[in-house]
């Protein structure tokens, strides 16, 4: 009933535009305009864009995706501070949650659930194949000493199987471990990179030093992943200067190296 005028709107102001280099932006600022004020009931301009956004990306492949300023704080709180809840890491793929990492020390590791596993239910509602991300985080997450429950697939076993997770205040440290393994040789196993691993490294490094440390063994098994750049300075500490590390590089835009 009122697609034709919309539609119709949205072509007599992209012809009023005319054929400009942002066209392509222009119009989807008109569609936002034409729906806003000729769609018989109010929207949520917001909430338009940010979908807009979603379906753009989810044409590209599976590992881009849009996070708005809610999801984005749930997925780096384990990753600035210490938080309330199960303690893993995860991602979102296809509508299935993964667990990147099981954070060392947190009640999900006491329980045995493992990096790879695949959450279908929690608290017997099902979260996979569905889009419901925010509301998985909230789920997950809560007050410690509270229970939660958990089903997942683990490798290619086709039972479920059953978590009861009691909620607790999650340690977010880098290191798991630092120590001398022999009169020269140090030992560090980093678990992710935090926003304090390269000072918790460092500090680590020197007091190995001070023990006599002439190489180092840098554990990553495990290691969750986590900020780029961070990853980028610890790096640093083992190149030479001026020695290439990453560099990122878009379809139009210039070789950004570090």
């Amino acid at each position: 009933q009122i697609l034709f005028p919309l539609l119709a709107a949205m072509l007599v102001i992209t012809s009023a535009v005319g054929q400009k280099p942002n066209q392509d932006a222009r119009k989807l600022s008109m569609a936002l305009y034409a729906i806003s004020n000729l769609y018989v009931d109010p929207v949520d301009d917001s909430k338009l864009v940010e979908d807009a956004i979603i379906g753009m990306l989810e044409k590209l492949d599976p590992h881009s995706n849009y996070m708005d300023p809610e999801e984005t704080k749930e997925m780096t709180e384990p990753l600035q501070g210490n938080f309330d809840g199960i303690g893993i890491q995860f991602n979102m793929l296809t509508d299935t949650l993964y667990v990147i990492q099981v954070i060392p020390g947190g009640p999900s590791e006491k329980v045995g659930l493992m990096a790879g596993d695949r959450i279908i239910m929690v608290d017997d509602t099902l979260i996979a194949g569905v889009k419901m991300k925010t509301d998985i985080m909230k789920r997950l997450r809560g007050p410690k000493g509270t229970e939660v429950n958990i089903k997942v697939l683990r490798n290619k076993n086709p039972e479920l199987i059953e978590f009861k997770i009691i909620r607790g205040k999650i340690p977010v440290t880098s290191l798991d471990a630092a120590y001398m393994a022999d009169k020269q040789t140090g030992y560090i196993k980093l678990n992710r990179f935090a926003a304090s691993s390269a000072d918790e490294f460092r500090d680590a490094l020197a007091k190995l030093k001070k023990q006599g440390m002439k190489n180092l063994i840098l554990d990553l098994q495990g290691n969750g992943g986590g900020y780029l750049n961070i990853a980028i300075e610890l790096a640093d500490e083992f190149l030479d200067k001026d020695k290439l590390i990453v560099y990122t590089e878009g379809n139009k835009q210039p070789r950004d190296e570090a």
